[in-house]
C-alpha cells in the first residue's frame, strides 16, 4: 500500500573484503541536520551483516537505465560473491568510506552507521552522511533535477515504476491562505 517507494541501492564491503550491492525499497531521509538516511533490511541480508561488521555503506541512486542490473543485484547470491562483478557493473572508489560506489549511478551517499534498530523481522539502519557525490549532469539551477535523475521506484511484487508525469504547485504560505477552497 505504501507506493511508490524509492530504492536505496546499497553497497557494502564485508569484513573479508567482498563487495556487496543490493536494492532496498524501504528507504528515506531521516534527518536534515545532521544529514541521516535510513534503509530497512527485511530479514538478514548481506547488506545488514556487512554494515554491522564494518559500520559503513553507500546508498547509490537507482536510475531507470540500470533497471535490469538493479533487479539482478536483488538475487540471493552468497556472501562471498561480488554483485558488482556478477552483474557487470563498474565500481568507483568512495571518498570517505570503504564500500565502492556504482560508477554509473548519478548520486552516491556515503554513510557511517549511526544506529541499527531491530523491529520484528526487519532492521532499520540509520546512516550519518559523511559525503555526497552527485554528477553535475543531474543538476539544474543548483539543485537535483528529478527528470535527469530518472529514478526507479518499487511498487511491490515484481512491479516497478518510473516518475511518469511530474506536477508542480507552490506551497501556500499562511499569509496567502484563502481560508477555504471552492467546491469543485
Amino acid at each position: 500500500m505504501v507506493i511508490p517507494r524509492p530504492i536505496a541501492w546499497v553497497s557494502t564491503t564485508s569484513a573479508e573484503g567482498v563487495d556487496n550491492l543490493a536494492p532496498h525499497s524501504f528507504f528515506t531521509v531521516s534527518c536534515i541536520d545532521p544529514p541521516i538516511v535510513q534503509f530497512t533490511s527485511v530479514g538478514r541480508k548481506d547488506s545488514l551483516s556487512n554494515v554491522e561488521a564494518t559500520g559503513e555503506f553507500v546508498v547509490c541512486m537507482a536510475p531507470e537505465p540500470l533497471f535490469e542490473r538493479i533487479n539482478a543485484t536483488g538475487t540471493d547470491f552468497s556472501p562471498d560473491e561480488d554483485e558488482f562483478a556478477l552483474v557487470g557493473l563498474e565500481r568507483e572508489p568512495s571518498l570517505r568510506v570503504k564500500p565502492p560506489r556504482v560508477a554509473a549511478s548519478p548520486v552516491a551517499i556515503e554513510c557511517r552507521v549511526r544506529d541499527t534498530i531491530p523491529l520484528g523481522d526487519s532492521t532499520v539502519v540509520l546512516g550519518s552522511v559523511v559525503h555526497l557525490a552527485i554528477d553535475e549532469v543531474v543538476i539544474t539551477d543548483g539543485l537535483p533535477d528529478a527528470r535527469r535523475l530518472d529514478p526507479l521506484a518499487r511498487l511491490g511484487r515484481d512491479e516497478w515504476s518510473t516518475l511518469g508525469e511530474i506536477r508542480s504547485i507552490p506551497r501556500i504560505r499562511r499569509r496567502e491562505w484563502p481560508g477555504h477552497f471552492d467546491a469543485g
